[in-house]
C-alpha cells in the first residue's frame, strides 16, 4: 500500500474534524474541541493540515502553523499529529512528521516545535527517535479569548 502525504482539501475537513475529535478522546480531553468544519473552511488561510491517505481513506493527519520565537526566529509548530490505532506502525506518523520537517526546512525555519502529553510514552519515544529533546522545564499556558 502506498501512503501519500498532501494538504487536506476543504471538502475533507469534515473527515479531519472527525479525526480531531477521535484524537481528543484518545488524549482524554474531548471537551476541549471547539472547532467546527465550518470554522476550518472559514479559516482555510490559517488551517494548515496534511493528511496521509492511501487514495481512499485518511489514515492520519498533522496540523501546523508558522511562529516566531524571540530567541531563535522563525519556526514551524506541529500542532497535532494523529494516526488512528489501526494505521499505526505502518509508517504513517513518520511520513507526516517528515513532511512537516520538510516544509519547515523549505520555509527556512530555525526549528520545529510541538507538545506531547507526559503520559504518552509511545509518542515521546517516537519523537526522541527522531532526535527531539523533550523539555520538562516549561509549562503550557492557555487563555481563551472568546
Amino acid at each position: 500500500m502506498e501512503i501519500k502525504i498532501r494538504q487536506a482539501k476543504p471538502s475533507e475537513f469534515i473527515n479531519v474534524h472527525n479525526l480531531i475529535k477521535e484524537f481528543a478522546e484518545f488524549i482524554k480531553t474531548p471537551e476541549k474541541v471547539k472547532i467546527t468544519p465550518e470554522q476550518m473552511v472559514k479559516d482555510e488561510e490559517y488551517f494548515k493540515c496534511l493528511i496521509a491517505t492511501d487514495g481512499k481513506t485518511i489514515m492520519g493527519f498533522a496540523t501546523y502553523f508558522f511562529s516566531y520565537y524571540s530567541w531563535t526566529g522563525k519556526a514551524i509548530y506541529l500542532d497535532d499529529l494523529y494516526v488512528p490505532e489501526k494505521y499505526r506502525n505502518q509508517g504513517v506518523g513518520s511520513k507526516l512528521f517528515d513532511k512537516i520537517m520538510e516544509i519547515g526546512k523549505s520555509e527556512n525555519c530555525y526549528k520545529m516545535k510541538w507538545q506531547v502529553s507526559k503520559w504518552n510514552e509511545n509518542a515521546q519515544n517516537f519523537y526522541k527517535s527522531r532526535g527531539a529533546i523533550i523539555d520538562e522545564i516549561e509549562i503550557n499556558c492557555d487563555l481563551e479569548l472568546n
